[in-house]
């Protein structure tokens, strides 16, 4: 009987609820108690001689997309605080607590629920494949089968302290010449639309013929004004397809990245971002235990590029048949040869998490570079676009003006 007391007791759901109220000594207090209603707060507290003036169950609504930033931060939090001795279920609790995202503290709450439950981390994480890929997941179970969940999730998080550089370092790269050519595109819309029709008007009591590259600009601008509209129906239908063709074409997104890799300086840069990353997932699932066959698996998407993931869907048959690593990988030829080299390497003297780890930090390296030397270039080129076309625009229109002494 007492058996089966206590185990209802354990099905009763709790909550948290925040309350504020007066002690014995008329002092304001506030805090936070666990049960299952208001009124059992309400009756622990009266017992302790706090009364209470408000009391609310706490809530996690609203907030913004959890994004991998988020997730790599959580990942941290864990590893330091299961590393420091905290219980799983309170470093959770930790985490949805004091996160400002009440989107992100939702998620925490729910996965904290689902262990106390009786799942363990790495279903409770399986169960939110938006927020938690393949990788994560199968490096947590390995953890969990090894004891060493502290050790990986440290492992972890700092593997996605380095994909998230390697990422924020393209995008700076890419976010300044973006943004010039976007406020290049208005500006010549702006001077399109209304300024060239004015100058059309003011040029027909000239009474001479115009040059040549007025012209031009003038039956651009009569194109743009007719057309306008159907420009930007056009661009954002372009987008909006590109976009829906990546999400649900193997195909088109394959051909995609593959174009991507071989456009000129930013595909190098992509090329070695993808290899570092490729590498550094391998060497992460290798050193973590997890048997080399299951860890192609999850290195193919985390590359994050169609090209590599097949390249390893190929890598993991002939591997799985006996074929070396580095047969496999060159047989593909999407990796230079220092890399095989490397790799081979690491075969035959048994380390090959190490030179794995090696060739990740070689290749990231290189993208430093490549960015920093792509971020000198691009003020002088982006100062010769803006040249030829703005002041190729304002040159057009003013060259007729060198001719008002021919009216006569």
């Amino acid at each position: 009987m007492a058996t089966a007391t206590s185990a209802q007791r354990r099905d009763v759901k709790e909550y948290t609820f925040l309350w504020e109220g007066v002690d014995r000594n008329n002092r304001q207090v506030r805090g936070e108690s666990k049960a299952a209603s208001e009124t059992v707060v309400t009756t622990n507290l009266r017992r302790q001689g706090i009364r209470i003036t408000k009391i609310r169950r706490q809530t996690f609504r609203g907030g913004r997309k959890v994004n991998e930033k988020d997730i790599t931060f959580f990942t941290r939090q864990l590893a330091t605080m299961l590393k420091a001795g905290v219980p799983l279920l309170q470093s959770f609790e930790i985490v949805a607590r004091g996160h400002s995202n009440a989107r992100f503290s939702r998620l925490m709450m729910d996965i904290k629920n689902k262990i106390e439950a009786g799942s363990s981390m790495s279903q409770a994480f399986r169960e939110h494949p938006a927020h938690f890929d393949a990788l994560y997941c199968n490096l947590v179970a390995a953890g969990e089968a090894s004891g060493t969940i502290d050790a990986i999730l440290e492992r972890l998080a700092t593997y996605k302290e380095k994909m998230l550089a390697i990422k924020s370092k393209i995008k700076s790269a890419l976010f300044y010449p973006v943004s010039v050519v976007v406020v290049a595109i208005v500006v010549v819309w702006v001077i399109m639309i209304w300024v060239i029709p004015s100058f059309k008007k003011v040029f027909s009591n000239f009474g001479a013929d115009l040059p040549a590259p007025t012209l031009m600009v003038i039956a651009m601008s009569e194109f743009v004004v007719a057309w306008w509209w159907l420009a930007f129906l056009t661009l954002i239908a372009t987008f909006v397809a590109v976009g829906i063709m990546l999400r649900r074409s193997a195909a088109f997104r394959f051909a995609f990245d593959r174009t991507v890799l071989k456009l000129p300086v930013v595909g190098g840069i992509l090329e070695k971002a993808t290899i570092a990353r490729w590498t550094r997932t391998l060497q992460t699932m290798f050193a973590a235990g997890v048997p080399l066959v299951e860890s192609l698996d999850a290195v193919g998407g985390a590359s994050g590029n169609a090209v590599y993931a097949a390249g390893t869907k190929k890598i993991q048959t002939e591997v799985s048949t006996g074929t070396s690593l580095t047969n496999a990988m060159g047989n593909t030829g999407l990796f230079p040869t220092m890399v095989l080299q490397m790799t081979q390497i690491g075969e035959e003297s048994g380390s090959l998490d190490n030179m794995l780890g090696k060739i990740a930090d070689f290749f990231e390296r290189e993208v430093d570079d490549a960015v920093a030397a792509l971020s000198s270039l691009l003020e002088p080129i982006i100062i010769v676009f803006l040249g030829i076309v703005i002041g190729g625009l304002v040159v057009a229109m003013y060259l007729p003006i060198f001719k008002l002494g021919a009216v006569v």
